[in-house]
């Protein structure tokens, strides 16, 4: 169970979308400071939100900023990544590998980096931001990418456990975000999907399922094959 009030946070990808709710809903929770990161970051209003470079598909970027700013922090959000086309077989390699090198690799990149750190406080966390299309098939590179980092993050609990780091997976549907605009189908609002993140985090939770969207994906995980199709 981790205690929001006074602590020092870190959200990838935190200046649009769900990463800026979740640096919004960390400070509304009492967090004192939020690290939000982008490849060519904006200045804040908010003194208690500061914008740092990062590129997490770049190593030395993420090791100099975990060298920078990884003593004050306890509470990691993996939040930064990119969408791709849905075909498999009209997408090419390349263009796959980057989808894994942002969504997967980054993640890990961070993880890695920031694991010793998050070791060192008495109380901290990792949060690491999936999708219901970790479970659904149809949806390419992207979808690929959510399943494995899914994966990743269950190892990530495990190996964290020891330290004493809790490791948090965010299951949602849609979101009301730039990532996702061009499709047309029911969203939620960023602030709803912090809020229920949050407060997983603040239960001391393993795994959120944000939607019934997510919820009812997850319980025919055990049904046949054809149930999982978009």
């Amino acid at each position: 169970m981790v205690q929001i009030t006074g602590r020092t946070a870190l959200v990838t990808g935190g200046q649009r979308g769900l990463g800026a709710a979740f640096a919004a809903e960390l400070l509304a929770q009492g967090a004192e400071r939020v690290y939000v990161t982008a490849r060519s970051p904006k200045p804040s209003d908010d003194p208690r939100l500061v914008p740092v470079q990062l590129d997490v598909t770049d190593p030395e970027s993420v090791a100099r900023l975990a060298a920078e700013i990884g003593g004050e922090v306890s509470i990691v959000f993996n939040n930064a990544g990119v969408t791709s086309g849905l075909g498999m077989l009209d997408t090419s390699i390349e263009d796959m590998k980057s989808v894994f090198e942002t969504n997967v690799w980054g993640a890990v990149r961070i993880a890695q980096a920031f694991a010793p750190v998050l070791a060192a406080h008495e109380s901290s966390a990792l949060v690491d931001v999936h999708s219901v299309l970790s479970w659904v098939a149809g949806f390419g590179a992207y979808g690929g990418s959510k399943a494995a980092i899914w994966s990743l993050t269950n190892s990530l609990r495990l190996e964290l456990a020891p330290q004493g780091v809790q490791v948090l997976g965010v299951h949602l549907g849609y979101a009301d975000t730039d990532l996702i605009a061009g499709l047309d189908v029911p969203k939620m609002t960023p602030g709803f999907v912090a809020g229920q993140t949050i407060a997983a985090l603040k239960a001391g939770e393993d795994e959120v399922l944000v939607d019934d969207l997510s919820r009812a994906v997850k319980a025919k995980l055990s049904g046949p094959v054809g149930e999982l199709h978009g």
